[in-house]
């Protein structure tokens, strides 16, 4: 029985411990006054991110690693600094209560957060674990009435977890900073990720496509048609003289027929001939094969298909899903959003069935209730599927959610109530039809369709597909009444060339696929992992495909061979597999820990262990041993790659070059910069070309007639610039220091094509225009922004770049006599119309703002990331930048801090002159420092960021 509100004050004080403030807020309405509900914020204890957060008694490896490898593997956990004001809190508050419940997610993450609050609040109290998979005010109660003890197993194989992880990353991590590029890490799972993503532009760029040709026929039954039975419909080219078309899935990666294929390839050629020779050939049908179609209903969701889902049919990335289904979640709208189940409670099964009955009526309701059997191997998380909270569902329009929440709510609702329909139920039929062509040769076409008879679950939802070409569920192609011998005339026959595609890349929907059925790490952490990839630079995302960098192929070549096993999939997965045995009891965390560091055998033996794995963890081998002699590994090979021709691909520390090695031995080659923003698969032989033959390095346009320096053309960090060549005795530093006269070229202006006179006046800048009646001065200058005109601290934006030598003082005066705009200038054109976001409903544009290319519905901004171009973005792409915007919510405002006002004794006025010239003399010569060292850290930044090609 669940307690009252009475009852819980009679028992005391009692403090429930959640995870975040939002969950904390729900709760506490359901809780009444007997409890106090705080949050946690997170984890409150971690292992160390650096050796200046270990205790100082922990020394050499302890400190580097923060576990202690030598003594079991025992970890150094220490308080988050941002956490420790918070624990304080939470101690003050446990000292207040009677009791203490440990709120936190039901999953390991959660058993685990729970675990170091109590080991590290040492509550003096009875201490009770309260789960619960959805916070609704019944659940909530149920959860304190039935509390239970901490899962000291499930602590276990999380800690092991954690554990792990930090080996492999702080061993691996840095031999990716010596032999390829500091700042680079390495994961047990991202870094399989990875290579999943690697390998699939490898086969992109090993790709070789085939053209095949076919025949498309129009036929007609001679009948008038109508809706149900079409008096046209469309055949394709099937077999030629009893022999198959090859179509696309006959041909190799490489372009060539698949070996034992006995089809028939035909080219453009005999594609027409046969069209032609088929003109005037009459057409029967030669058979007619229908047979029954049925389709189930969908699981509901667990982790990985909402997030799947959630992509195709929202636009939403893995992380965006995750940040909205949190919120729902914590507000009591959805059960908890990480979970490897699709099993429904009966309560939920009851609620879902009211509502088919209630929507739909009872010809949509199966007779018994509908069970789905997991299909992830190990499935442990929270045990039930994602649905709507409650043992009555809320359709959306009852929820008053709006945005992402509203939409992503109701395709979970969608969704639930539909795995509790009938199934769809109809006919496909495939017709057969044949004719022989003038030249002798027998054709014979293939017509497929489908009509639903009884939609069933699809009048509620059908799933979506990771192709937009693939035919949906619910898609219905009518073919007219035939029969067997009924003649038919071809009304046209088209010959079509086809062209073999390369696969396509993985998009986040895909690549979370992909994991899961390679049963690689957890579903709960894949939508963090593919943040993770995307944040180091590794992968990129065009449109919403997931391209890897030119640095991840480098990360990858080093990985696979160097450390082979550490990202092999099937390993991966074996581990996977290994701390599932940890979380059941069935293996001992220590002893395993040993074998994946130490190498050791289950007789203890050191060395490489067994490629094969027994189950005991033999297959783990040793990461020291790996990490330790990194003599072999070849920096400059791993980094390198064949583009043709004799040209190569490097990866260098500051980017990504091709070279042309010198014909003279000792001597460097031709190199040049490769965007990194350049898809792999479209470095070809012919654009390596085209980047080495652009102009590099300087170029030497003359001596400035008035001081007798060189001017020179360079490409920089932010575009191409003029600049003088000072002396070499100048000071560079200091209080004399001389600064190089620079400028940047205008947009009409060409490195290659600038002149000395060009670049004189480009130097020359500001340009003083005039002064207004009063005296002050007005000058043209050139702006991060673009032109403009300067009076005082008065701006004026210039249309054009030529204005800035042109405009006369007339001119800019009529400019200043004009009202100046406040906050915005006159709206631009925009770039580019993706259409209606599906959220707002308001048209998606892509506009040219002061920071560069945003997209925008009118009422969010989304600015466009490193791989996106205006010219490529998709509708998709626009409206997954909005949605992950959105999910981010508001920008937190940073609150100004107040300075607490001093009483002080009234001085004399010479006191406070001499005081204030004090305060203003330090002032000064603080400014003075900053500016100094920002400008030093700038010239260093600079120098040091120069072109990757000219620097290794």
């Amino acid at each position: 029985m669940s307690p009252t509100t009475s009852e819980t004050a009679q028992g005391g004080r009692r403090l429930v411990i959640v995870e975040s403030p939002a969950k904390a807020k729900t709760i506490k309405g359901y809780l009444g006054p007997g409890y106090v509900v705080e949050a946690s914020v997170g984890h409150i204890r971690d292992l160390p991110n650096g050796a200046a957060e270990v205790p100082d008694k922990y020394t050499g490896e302890v400190r580097r690693l923060g576990v202690d490898v030598d003594h079991d593997f025992q970890p150094v956990y220490v308080v988050n600094a941002d956490k420790k004001s918070q624990v304080k809190k939470l101690k003050e508050l446990l000292a207040e209560s009677d009791e203490l419940f440990l709120a936190t997610d039901e999953d390991r993450e959660g058993e685990a957060i729970a675990w170091h609050l109590q080991e590290v609040l040492k509550p003096k109290v009875p201490v009770r674990r309260m789960v619960f998979h959805e916070i609704t005010k019944d659940a909530i109660r149920e959860a304190v009435a039935n509390p239970r003890e901490l899962n000291q197993r499930l602590v276990d194989a999380q800690e092991t977890r954690r554990i792990l992880d930090r080996l492999y990353g702080y061993e691996v991590s840095p031999v990716l900073w010596k032999k390829v590029m500091r700042g680079l890490s390495a994961g047990r799972v991202q870094s399989v990720a990875t290579r999943l993503v690697v390998e699939r532009e490898r086969e992109r760029i090993a790709f070789r496509s085939a053209e095949y040709w076919d025949l498309t026929g129009t036929f007609a039954t001679g009948r008038t048609g109508d809706a149900t039975d079409p008096g046209t419909f469309g055949a394709r080219l099937s077999t030629v003289d009893g022999r198959r078309v090859a179509q696309g899935r006959d041909f190799t990666s490489t372009g060539q027929l698949k070996d034992g294929s006995n089809v028939l390839h035909l080219d453009e050629e005999n594609a027409r001939s046969l069209a032609a020779a088929l003109a005037d050939t009459a057409f029967t049908v030669r058979s007619v094969e229908s047979k029954p179609y049925r389709r189930s209903p969908y699981a509901p969701f667990r982790t990985t298909t909402l997030q799947q889902e959630a992509s195709r049919k929202l636009g939403f990335g893995a992380k965006a899903t995750m940040q909205v289904a949190q919120k729902l979640y914590e507000n009591g709208f959805i059960t908890y959003m990480r979970t490897d189940s699709t099993t429904l409670s009966d309560t939920a099964v009851a609620a879902a069935r009211a509502q088919v009955t209630q929507l739909y009526g009872a010809d949509y309701l199966p007779d018994k209730p509908r069970s789905y059997a997991g299909k992830v191997k190990n499935a442990q998380e929270a045990h039930e599927a994602i649905r709507p909270s409650g043992d009555r569902f809320r359709t959306p329009a009852e929820t008053g959610l709006s945005g992402d929440q509203f939409r992503l709510y109701e395709l979970i609702w969608k969704r639930t109530v539909a795995s509790q329909m009938k199934d769809a139920v109809g006919q496909s039929v495939t017709v057969k039809i044949g004719g022989r062509a003038s030249d002798g040769r027998d054709a014979e076409f293939s017509a497929s369709g489908k009509t639903i008879t009884f939609h069933g679950f699809m009048k509620a939802y059908v799933e979506g597909a990771d192709d937009p070409n693939a035919e949906l569920d619910d898609r219905e192609r009518r073919l007219p009444q035939v029969a067997e011998g009924d003649r038919l005339a071809a009304e046209e026959i088209t010959a079509d060339g086809h062209a073999t595609k390369p696969p396509a890349r993985y998009t986040e929907a895909s690549l979370v696929k992909e994991l899961e059925e390679r049963e690689i790490g957890r579903p709960s952490t894949y939508a963090s992992i593919i943040g993770t990839i995307l944040d180091r630079g590794y992968v990129f995302k065009k449109g919403t495909a997931l391209v890897p960098s030119f640095l991840s192929f480098a990360v990858v070549n080093l990985l696979e061979k160097h450390f082979g096993r550490l990202v092999d999939y099937d390993f991966t997965a074996k581990m996977e597999d290994d701390l599932d045995r940890i979380a059941r009891g069935e293996a001992q965390a220590v002893p395993w820990l040993k074998r994946f560091y130490f190498g050791e055998t289950a007789e203890g033996r050191a060395g490489a262990a067994a490629e094969a794995g027994n189950g005991d963890g033999d297959h783990l081998g040793g990461l020291k041993e790996l990490v330790t002699d990194l003599g072999a590994i070849d920096a400059r090979e791993v980094s390198s790659f064949p583009v043709g021709e004799g040209i190569v691909l490097r990866v260098g520390r500051y980017g990504p070059y091709v070279e042309r090695p010198s014909e003279t031995e000792g001597q460097t080659g031709h190199r040049a910069d490769v965007p990194d923003d350049l898809p792999p698969d479209e470095l070809t032989v012919a654009f390596a070309e085209e980047l080495l033959a652009k102009p590099s390095g300087d170029f030497e346009l003359g001596p400035d007639p008035e001081t007798g320096r060189m001017i020179v053309a360079k490409d920089g960090r932010y575009g191409p610039y003029v600049t003088e060549v000072l002396p070499e005795d100048t000071p560079k530093t200091g209080k004399n220091a001389v600064k190089p006269r620079t400028a940047s070229l205008f947009k009409s202006m060409a490195l290659d094509t600038v002149t000395l006179a060009d670049a004189l006046k480009l130097m020359s800048l500001p340009r003083v225009v005039g002064a207004d009646p009063e005296g002050t001065e007005i000058t043209a200058q050139n702006g991060r922004y673009g032109p403009y005109l300067k009076k005082g601290t008065d701006s004026r934006s210039l249309e054009t770049e030529d204005q800035i030598f042109n405009i006369t003082l007339d001119e800019a005066l009529a400019i200043y006599a004009q009202p100046k705009q406040r906050g915005r200038a006159a709206a631009k054109p925009p770039l580019k119309e993706l259409g209606t976001d599906p959220v707002s409903e308001k048209p998606v544009v892509v506009k040219d703002g002061r920071f560069g290319p945003y997209v925008t519905d009118g009422e969010t901004n989304a600015t466009l990331r490193r791989d996106d171009d205006v010219e490529t973005i998709t509708p998709e792409r626009g409206f997954e930048l909005l949605a992950e915007k959105r999910a981010k919510g508001p920008a937190k405002k940073t609150a100004k801090k107040t300075t607490a006002k001093k009483t002080a004794a009234k001085k004399t006025t010479a006191a406070k002159k001499t005081t204030a010239k004090k305060t203003a003399a330090k002032k000064t010569a603080a400014k003075k420092t900053t500016t100094t060292a920002k400008k030093t850290a700038a010239k260093k930044t600079t120098a040091a960021k120069n072109s990757a090609a000219n620097a290794e």
